[in-house]
């Protein structure tokens, strides 16, 4: 999330104080999280419009080490009759990362001691049944799904930049976005309900969204955005 604007974070009207489900509880247990991703570090200049070409560059360079782990292991378990309930590779997102960098001329930026956190929090995650990522890929790929599309319009207003720039945020293999959102929901319940280990899955979403801020704002930092007067 870095980029993590999820429209999926809203209270659902009637349930019962406990969740009946996995995605309900890491919606639950994120709901804070949620709202403090979007108002802090890198991602809130980005909502705002005050990014720059560089920030946004420096966000990609330290996002693919990221996906590269996150993509690696869920094919690695996509034989898996939990994980492997969720594999979707039009989803995968390190090939488009790339070709951004590529376009802004930026494959040569520094990777942050956040990004090599939260790549060694995935690998973890990966390590055993994998169950655990199914947080990492509800948080970031619903988040692409969601809030990055919003993104992706204020960096082509506020940014300039054009289509062949944004291609993190382009799901060319997904004709319908918002109907493949709820399959992939649906994805995430039956993978829920195939596993017993809910409350350690719930706490890794949180893990996640924490990763997301504490690289969110290392980025606001190195990008110098950091020193900026707030509104």
């Amino acid at each position: 999330m870095l980029d993590r604007v999820e429209t999926d974070h809203v209270e659902m009207a009637g349930r019962s104080t406990r969740p009946a489900s996995l995605l309900e509880a890491m919606r639950d247990r994120t709901k804070a999280l949620h709202v403090t991703a979007e108002r802090t570090g890198l991602v809130a200049e980005l909502l705002r419009g005050r990014g720059t070409v560089q920030a946004y560059a420096l966000l990609l360079r330290n996002l693919l080490p990221v996906y590269e782990a996150l993509e690696a292991d869920l094919v690695g378990h996509q034989g898996t009759p939990v994980v492997g309930l969720i594999v979707r590779p039009e989803l995968h997102r390190s090939a488009a990362i790339r070709a951004d960098l590529a376009q802004l001329d930026a494959t040569d930026l520094t990777v942050l001691p956040e990004a090599i956190a939260y790549v060694r929090a995935i690998r973890e995650a990966g390590s055993g049944s994998g169950h655990p990522l199914l947080a990492h890929a509800y948080t970031r790929y619903l988040g692409d799904l969601s809030g990055g599309q919003i993104i992706k319009k204020i960096l082509a207003r506020s940014l300039g930049l054009q289509q062949q720039a944004l291609s993190f945020y382009e799901f060319s293999a997904i004709g319908d976005i918002p109907q493949f959102k709820d399959e992939y929901r649906g994805a995430l319940e039956q993978a829920g309900a195939a596993m017993a280990e809910h409350d350690a899955v719930v706490e890794e979403a949180a893990t996640a969204f924490q990763l997301n801020i504490a690289l969110s704002q290392a980025l606001q930092q190195a990008s110098g955005l950091g020193s900026r007067e707030r509104e």
